[in-house]
């Protein structure tokens, strides 16, 4: 649940930071208040299964290994490298949350056989597919919609498998093994 718990909030920092133009105030603002609801219940779904995990004596495994860690240096040289070479070659500033959102979807392809979790390709899929979507149209006219289909569409990915996992491992009678994120 540890990594549900970081998807959600992620994933609602995706859909907050990046509702806005060309949505209108209206809609931006329920998108936003929406993406807080679900991440909300993500939360109360983890305390919930702590307190499972708790009575039971159950214990996670340890999602940080060797491999996970190896992983986050790369995503992190990507992420910020990558956005200093976005700002070099003076990209349109809304092309950054379209990196963002590549470079997170590939680290959930990369983590899925590390944590032999491959549920977590599929949103990793999703996210990369959505950054590459919205670097494509930096260049265009329709550059005023890549905070919308790279961030709020990636936040959207990121809280519906947070909130439909959680949801599975709160209901059954013995929760999911997940190694990390979605």
């Amino acid at each position: 649940m540890n990594g549900l718990l970081i998807g959600a909030i992620f994933g609602a920092v995706f859909v907050v930071v990046n509702a806005q133009s060309p949505l209108n105030t209206i809609t931006a603002s329920i998108l936003r208040a929406a993406a807080c609801v679900a991440a909300a219940s993500v939360i109360a779904m983890w305390f919930t299964i702590a307190r499972r995990e708790r009575s039971t004596g159950e214990r996670q495994r340890n999602m940080f290994s060797r491999g996970y860690l190896i992983i986050v240096a790369a995503e992190a040289i990507l992420l910020f490298g990558g956005l200093r070479l976005l700002a070099a070659w003076e990209v349109p500033e809304q092309a950054n949350v379209a990196w963002v959102a590549l470079v997170v979807g590939m680290h959930f392809i990369a983590l899925a056989p590390i944590w032999k979790d491959w549920r977590i390709a599929a949103p990793g899929a999703a996210l990369t597919l959505l950054g590459a979507a919205g670097l494509a149209m930096a260049p265009t006219t329709a550059l005023v919609w890549v905070p919308f289909v790279s961030g709020v569409l990636s936040g959207v990915v990121l809280l519906a498998g947070s909130v439909g996992f959680g949801w599975r491992a709160v209901t059954t009678r013995h929760p999911m093994r997940m190694g990390g994120h979605l």
